[in-house]
């Protein structure tokens, strides 16, 4: 399909020439390719932030739209109409109602699937009523053919009074049109789609006057959504209450009698606009792959085995690019202490370069888990998979809609709180924020992967079953456990009067678009490091001072009794270095925290050393192999090798070795449960606009750890 040329009444009145960038914002039902479209204008310039005044992500970037002009693109959040049913949704309208903000939108561009053209229109509609200056990015037009749909974009341009541009966003079909269209200075839709009922004209003309408004359908949802305005001040809630009695108003009422009047407009706008021919093939197939995957006994197995699938993939895969981190990092160190000496050196190498390959060196397994995340997204069965666990998670006090936050959390607890905010009942969606945290997040993998190398065999099974990939899947199996038994526990607790209900829309199955899961990959990665490397590396330097330095003559002190004890002993020159270290670490202020706390972590299995990684962990899980490389690396010989190595070498009192099975397990079972992540506490904090749910997380998701590390140790000892 091809544009004509726009009618005179949709042409720029001028090219846009002002310096100034230009908002435009992209709106869209979800499943509409609106994402997909955002990359496309985008590419790797964009951010992640949050919306003024809230929490939810505002995803902007700059887009070229011609050699002399950018624009900022605002990517909104998905919605079907401008009557919100969640948090996500309410930004939509508190950017769009407020014309006087600086971040109100020069342009929106409406995302609409050609295959399902009557829902997508009528959020076009109700945007085309605000009088905001609009495009139709008609996405999808390859589906819609093969779904038997034909549609003749310049009668619906005509219709709609907008440009409509057909386009492919996914394979970048259609993008430069749209550039185009967007670099010129449209005029407002100049129709109206809806006409006021009678009874609110007076109620609608003083809403104007009061706020000083030129659009009567602006005027309208003031009075719909005027609860929901922040920037309305307390007497104007007063002066609406008092406004609306007079009419009976009832929002509900009103909004589905519109909802139908649209309808009915769009079905006569559509007449002689689409023609559906016979459906092909194509949709039979998908409807008996549907029939498979979401079937009650068999759509579980097949989750479960692509999760199966991601686990080992995770360990399996990664093991070379984590090789030659390892031995990159190693080398590095190397070639600086063979060539430099001093304590600055010793920082660097000890504490910043030790630090930083604790963070490198998880990125592939990190990108493993994002690609296949964002693999599961693209394709749409991550839908499916909602549609399936609805009915379980229901049983646990949750609803289909839980499950995303839940595999969310697998890569990490901060946005998958954030998403729950698209879950309406009040109840379900604290019981989700609460137990979410529970599933084993990508900070986790770093401790799981040392510690299941350290004691458990590299075996294959079958030649291709990993074992350490099989312990790995255990203990996010038990992470998912936790969370849904949490849950039902919390059912009975938690009293709430509003209903729960699903609903949810299967996206059509779709290759997933590689550029897509690239930048997922290449964003979340990234995030991974400079987030979390930031804090490792801070902590690991200041681990490497704490550990380096003690009060007054105590390294004297120590050293002397080290000596003292080696020259009774008859030891090597090498075995009284190291007991030196080993004493002067006891001696240090990062020892004397250590053996502070030893009493109260002694019954799970743990000494000072680790007393230290479970505390630095509690501004982040990562920190912890940040921690112990520090740790251990302080006063050996041999400051290269692996983190594994170190581990594996160290001793307890008696000469045998530290890091036994029931130790290790006793500590990923403790990190599994603990809530070691301040982002997370801070984030709970401002979803749920109090301090009584994250404290309550943290005594009893600490208070879990204590205990089942407690069992754990004691049953593998």
């Amino acid at each position: 399909m091809t544009v004509s040329a726009q009618p005179e009444a949709l042409q720029s009145k001028r090219p846009a020439v002002s310096q100034k960038i230009a908002k435009i914002a992209l709106v869209g039902n979800p499943n509409s390719g609106k994402t997909s479209l955002f990359n496309q204008l985008t590419g790797l310039n964009q951010k992640v932030g949050n919306f003024p005044g809230v929490t939810v992500d505002k995803k902007t970037g700059i887009s070229q739209l011609t050699p002399n002009l950018k624009a900022q693109i605002i990517d909104l959040p998905g919605t079907y109409s401008l009557y919100p049913k969640s948090l996500d949704e309410r930004v939509i309208i508190d950017l769009l109602y407020d014309p006087g903000s600086k971040h109100y939108p020069d342009l929106v561009v409406v995302t609409a699937d050609a295959s399902n053209l009557k829902r997508n229109l009528l959020l076009f509609t109700q945007l085309a009523d605000l009088q905001i200056p609009a495009v139709l990015a008609l996405n999808m037009v390859d589906v819609a053919e093969t779904h038997g749909i034909k549609i003749d974009v310049p009668a619906l341009q005509r219709e709609l009074g907008v440009p409509v541009i057909p386009m492919n966003a996914r394979k970048g079909i259609g993008i430069a049109a749209l550039k185009i269209v967007m670099s010129q200075e449209l005029e407002a839709v100049g129709r109206l789609f809806y006409e006021i009922p009678l009874e609110l004209v007076p109620v609608v003309q003083s809403i104007k006057e009061r706020f000083n408004l030129t659009n009567d359908y602006l005027a309208l949802h003031f009075a719909h959504q005027h609860k929901n305005l922040k920037f309305l001040s307390s007497d104007d809630m007063a002066w609406f209450e008092e406004a609306l009695k007079p009419v009976g108003f009832s929002s509900n009422t009103f909004q589905a009698n519109e909802t139908i009047a649209r309808y009915t407009r769009i079905n006569e706008l559509l007449l002689d606009v689409v023609k559906v021919e016979k459906v092909n093939k194509n949709e039979k197939f998908s409807n008996r792959l549907d029939q498979v995957l979401t079937h009650k006994v068999f759509g579980y197995l097949i989750f479960f085995g692509i999760l199966f699938l991601i686990f080992q993939a995770i360990f399996a895969w990664a093991s070379y690019p984590m090789e030659l981190i390892d031995v990159g990092i190693a080398n590095l160190n190397e070639l600086i202490q063979e060539n430099f000496d001093g304590p600055l050196v010793n920082m660097l190498t000890e504490g910043v370069i030790a630090g930083l390959g604790g963070v490198l060196i998880f990125v592939p397994q990190i990108a493993i888990l994002f690609a296949f995340i964002a693999i599961l997204e693209e394709t749409g069965y991550m839908a499916r998979v909602t549609f399936m666990m609805d009915k379980v998670m229901r049983k646990f006090g949750l609803n289909g809609k839980s499950v995303v936050p839940l595999i969310s959390g697998v890569a990490c607890a901060v946005p998958a709180v954030m998403s729950a905010r698209t879950i309406e009942n009040w109840k379900d969606r604290m019981i989700t924020i609460f137990v979410t945290p529970l599933m084993s997040c990508s900070a986790r993998i770093p401790v799981y992967t040392v510690l299941i190398a350290l004691v458990v065999p590299e075996k294959y099974y079958f030649g291709f079953l990993n074992l350490q990939g099989l312990v790995l899947m255990g203990l996010y199996l038990i992470g998912f456990l936790a969370a849904i038994l949490s849950a039902l526990l919390l059912k009975t607790i938690l009293k709430a009067r509003e209903r729960s209900y699903f609903i949810m829309e299967f996206p059509v199955y779709k290759m997933p678009r590689w550029k897509n899961v690239g930048l997922t990959i290449l964003e979340k990665s990234k995030t991974f490091v400079f987030e979390a490397g930031k804090v490792i590396v801070a902590i690991s330097i200041v681990l490497w001072v704490l550990a380096s330095y003690g009060p007054g003559n105590n390294f004297e002190v120590a050293e002397q009794q080290a000596i003292a004890e080696a020259n009774a002993k008859g030891l090597t020159e090498e075995q009284t270095e190291n007991k030196i270290a080993s004493y002067q670490l006891e001696a240090s202020y990062a020892g004397i925290v250590g053996r502070t706390i030893e009493p109260v972590i002694k019954p799970l299995g743990y000494d000072w050393k680790l007393g230290i990684a479970l505390l630095t962990s509690f501004a982040a899980r990562e920190v912890f192999v940040g921690t112990i490389s520090t740790i251990y690396s302080i006063g050996e010989e041999e400051n290269v090798s692996t983190i594994k190595n170190k581990l594996m070498s160290e001793k307890d009192a008696n000469g045998d070795p530290f890091f036994t099975p029931a130790r290790s397990f006793s500590l990923m079972i403790f990190y599994l449960f603990a809530m070691q992540c301040v982002s997370t506490l801070a984030i709970v904090r401002r979803e749920t606009k109090s301090w009584t749910w994250p404290l309550a997380q943290l005594l009893y998701m600490s208070g879990l750890a204590y205990v089942m590390s407690f069992i754990t140790y004691h049953i593998f000892r």
